[in-house]
């Protein structure tokens, strides 16, 4: 700490005493009162630091996340609270989060995901065309390369990039079919080799 940052700090401390010094003294005649209010609002703040500490332990017991069993060849994804499954796929070393949808019949990425993954979207040849329940869209084929999720791994996955605007990238039955077992209840979607 510089000479400069030292008396700065100093500087602050003089004013907090200062400033804190007549708060007491105009408010003597409620001190008991003042410090139980001290003291409830540092209960408060331990228990926000400790809330802090523990989100990642409690959002995962909360809010589940998929799992991946790759020695028994299993994926386990929970349902999200918008009622859909959600996979986080690795396409290369970037996750991309689709949206399962057993009834489509396709692998297809949003602009946005197609762009993440270094598609410029200029060059990509427009030439298929696919009905959705907005319409018809324009839809170019890819390759995905090294999709998986963990050892969980394909070498490579056709795509289709959607010309139109898409929230999230979509996991259609092309990905589905290369697992032997698609089991959905109401709480987790299954998917095992």
């Amino acid at each position: 700490m510089t000479g400069d940052n030292l008396a700065e700090l100093g500087y602050f401390v003089l004013l907090g005493g200062v400033i804190l010094g007549y708060f007491l003294i105009s408010n003597r005649h409620a001190l008991a009162k003042l410090f139980q209010f001290g003291m409830l609002w540092g209960v408060i703040f331990v228990g926000v630091v400790a809330l802090a500490g523990l989100w990642d332990d409690l959002e995962r017991r909360v809010v589940p996340r998929q799992a991946v069993f790759a020695s028994e060849g299993r994926i386990e994804v929970p349902v999200n609270r918008d009622g859909h499954f959600y996979l986080t796929l690795e396409v290369g070393d970037t996750p991309i989060r689709f949206v399962i949808d057993t009834g489509a019949t396709d692998v297809v990425l949003s602009r946005d995901d197609a762009e993440r993954l270094g598609f410029d979207m200029s060059t990509l040849g427009f030439a298929g065309e696919a009905r959705t329940a907005n319409g018809r869209v324009r839809t170019a084929r890819v390759e995905l390369e090294n999709v998986g999720v963990g050892d969980l791994r394909d070498s490579t996955l056709p795509a289709y990039v959607n010309e139109g605007e898409m929230d999230t990238s979509l996991l259609g039955m092309a990905y589905l079919k290369r697992f032997e077992k698609v089991e959905i209840s109401k709480k987790t979607m299954v998917l095992k080799r």
